[in-house]
């Protein structure tokens, strides 16, 4: 064999060796991606696991008992504390807005309006949004309350004996146990 052939050759196996290497980074690839998609799943079922005893078991076996809270025999306490969920269904929000607004509370509502320019049109920007339209101006509103915000109402209005429409701002309240360590 002359030397091209054997350098041929030699090539020939290195590029073999340097693409069984990225075959296998390309497996271990996606043996990880698998493996985290379980993990992930994994999470999943044990948050809700974790919400099931938390919201639903724990509370209530410490309400059939008649206790408030538990000291443990390794000092943690347990206790339940009433929690506050909502949610404006998206098929009733323009109801939801139109409550609120109603009620007082239409500051709990934000807008953004948006408006979209061309190119060198950066003095049309600059002028009021009534104007916008008059012009041709494509533009688009979002009104929306922050879930934190919905939340923190439906709270202090709720605790203050006011009445909200639940199915409006799907309201959901439950318990949850906390569990403090000593």
């Amino acid at each position: 064999m002359n030397d091209f052939e054997a350098t041929a050759t030699a090539l020939g196996q290195l590029r073999e060796d340097e693409l069984r290497g990225v075959a296998n980074l390309v497996r271990a690839q996606l043996e990880l991606e698998h493996k985290v998609d379980g993990l992930e799943e994994q999470l999943k079922q044990a948050k809700e696991e974790l919400r099931k005893v938390a919201e639903d078991l724990l509370p209530s076996a410490l309400e059939e008992y008649g206790l408030r809270e538990l000291r443990m025999a390794d000092g943690s306490v347990v206790s339940t504390a009433t929690f506050y969920g909502a949610s404006i269904p998206k098929d009733r929000t323009i109801e939801a807005f139109n409550w609120l607004r109603n009620n007082t509370f239409g500051d709990l509502i934000k807008n953004t309006v948006s408006v979209s320019f061309g190119r060198d049109e950066d003095k049309n920007a600059q002028k009021l949004i009534e104007d916008l339209s008059d012009r041709g101006f494509n533009t688009s509103q979002k009104e929306w309350v922050e879930p934190m915000t919905l939340k923190a109402f439906v709270k202090e209005q709720l605790e203050a004996g006011r009445d909200v429409p639940t199915d409006l701002f799907g309201i959901f309240i439950g318990k949850r146990a906390k569990i403090k360590g000593k």
